[in-house]
């Protein structure tokens, strides 16, 4: 089996619109009559959620009328923010095709399939004309990609000169082994996580400058230990990223924890300004 179908199989369910439009009517939502703030709870698959989703994308400067382009889109939660609050257009593309038909379907529940869209496809061969998007980002995939280099000079390739590439992935910080399953991988046959200096390097070769840069580990470790807290207290909820982790989401999110408590991972930040 491929790399590519090994990711794209981690990441499906088989009745993933379903399982989300059960649990938003067990919360008294009506699935004809959604918002995208009713679907954040579980379209935003990445460390800090809408959060961390609405602080990025300030740093990337999106604003309105941009046409941006959303790598590794999944639920596609990311891309109908920008485009409703912040008045973008937004391509989404992704390797999994049930995450495109989910992506699309939410998209016209909350009256945005005119203003986003998803297609399915890899992002080391992005299926897009040069220079066709104002900005670009990624958040939580680059630890499903393999070759780097490709990826940075794809993104770069469809990106207009000066144009913004915003990065938000999972990178290693420390020496050991991981411990599996995590979010993105059952094993490390699937997960090519880096340092950020590798980061630095595709980047630059691509022709990207590197304009911002942070590192999220301390936010990342509070942010699990509030949402195992509200979990204690509360119970899980209806709606949540669990549906799309799926039976093993407490081995993959406390696998994630125990990383970044030993310092072995972080989610950081990356802002490269195209040359």
């Amino acid at each position: 089996m491929s790399i590519d179908r090994s990711i794209a199989q981690h990441y499906a369910h088989g009745d993933l619109e379903r399982a989300i439009l059960d649990a938003l009517v067990a919360m008294g939502k009506d699935p004809d009559r959604l918002t995208i703030e009713d679907l954040a709870p579980v379209d935003e698959f990445h460390v800090g959620g809408r959060a961390a989703t609405a602080e990025f994308f300030e740093k990337l400067g999106l604003k309105s009328g941009m046409h941006v382009l959303d790598i590794g889109s999944g639920l596609g939660g990311p891309a109908r923010f920008a485009a409703r609050a912040l008045g973008c257009q937004v391509t989404g593309i992704d390797l999994t095709p049930e995450y495109v038909e989910v992506a699309n379907a939410l998209a016209r529940r909350v009256g945005l399939d005119k203003r986003v869209s998803y297609v399915c496809g890899s992002a080391v061969d992005l299926p897009f004309p040069d220079g066709s998007f104002d900005a670009a980002y990624m958040l939580h995939v680059g630890m499903n990609i393999e070759d780097k280099a490709k990826l940075m000079g794809e993104a770069r390739r469809v990106l207009k000169p000066g144009a913004a590439f915003g990065i938000y992935d999972v990178m290693r910080t420390g020496d050991g082994d991981l411990a599996f399953p995590v979010p993105w991988a059952r094993s490390i046959k699937t997960s090519f996580v880096v340092r950020p200096g590798a980061y630095h390097r595709r980047l630059d070769c691509a022709g990207f400058d590197i304009q911002h840069e942070r590192n999220r580990g301390k936010y990342a470790i509070e942010f699990f230990h509030a949402m195992r807290a509200r979990i204690v207290a509360q119970g899980t909820p209806a709606l949540g990223i669990h549906i799309v982790m799926g039976k093993d989401f407490q081995d993959k999110t406390g696998n994630l924890l125990a990383n970044l408590e030993r310092g072995l991972i972080a989610p950081v930040e990356m802002i490269g300004r195209a040359r």
